[in-house]
């Protein structure tokens, strides 16, 4: 998936936390000619534009995401109640809009409902366990809202477990399995790489990779609620 573009180039945490915990890839840019200058090489998916800080300024990106050759859309928008009349007569610059202060819940779904009627940007393949996300196309991870700094083979060894949950393997097996059969390393490595895991999931959510004594590792199961 393409990433949206946000405005600014620093989103208010209530946003950049909805995008990340649906696996919404995004870049933020501060003025409008960097909607050209930082465009990804297949297109932006589409943008989320907040009007808190700077409302002149995002007004005139919208405008001016919508006199390009090709307009971009969908575009949401993202004002506070005080802002609500600076939207009169500029209807065609934005597809859908949102409040502030934000309800998480409501962005959401609106982003869905807006992606899917307008059949742009389609949301990205993700592997979801209550708080867990991981973004399957980005090689992503994150764990109540908060993005996860994963090596390389840490997402893969989350990734395996999760997408079997339940399922116990051995250290051999996941050695095989995640590492590969060219690889020499001892049931060691495995070890090291759940502890780490744990260590990023934080003390809240580490029993989402359980040990099974004598045995190895399983992907839990989890009451977690939002």
């Amino acid at each position: 998936m393409e990433p949206l573009l946000c405005f600014p180039a620093a989103p208010p945490t209530a946003i950049t936390s909805v995008l990340d915990r649906a696996g919404y890839p995004w870049l933020g840019i501060d003025k409008p000619e960097a909607a050209e200058t930082e465009e990804p090489e297949d297109g932006w998916s589409g943008a989320v534009i907040s009007s808190s800080e700077d409302p002149i300024g995002a007004f005139l990106l919208c405008r001016h995401l919508r006199k390009r050759e090709v307009p971009l859309a969908p575009v949401m928008v993202v004002v506070p109640v005080d802002q609500l009349g600076e939207l009169e007569l500029r209807e065609d610059l934005f597809d859908d809009l949102c409040l502030e202060p934000v309800n998480a819940d409501e962005l959401g779904a609106r982003l869905a409902h807006l992606f899917w009627r307008t059949g742009r940007g389609l949301r990205p393949d993700l592997l979801e366990h209550g708080p867990l996300v991981l973004n399957l196309e980005t090689y992503q991870a994150a764990v109540a809202g908060k993005v996860m700094d994963l090596t390389y083979m840490e997402y893969e060894l989350l990734r395996f477990l999760a997408a079997r949950p339940g399922k116990v393997f051995t250290r051999e097996t996941l050695l095989s399995r995640v590492w590969g059969y060219e690889y020499y390393g001892g049931a060691r490595t495995v070890d090291v790489h759940v502890r780490r895991l744990r260590a990023k999931l934080g003390e809240e959510h580490a029993h989402l990779i359980q040990t099974v004594r004598s045995v190895g590792y399983r992907f839990g199961q989890t009451n977690w609620t939002p």
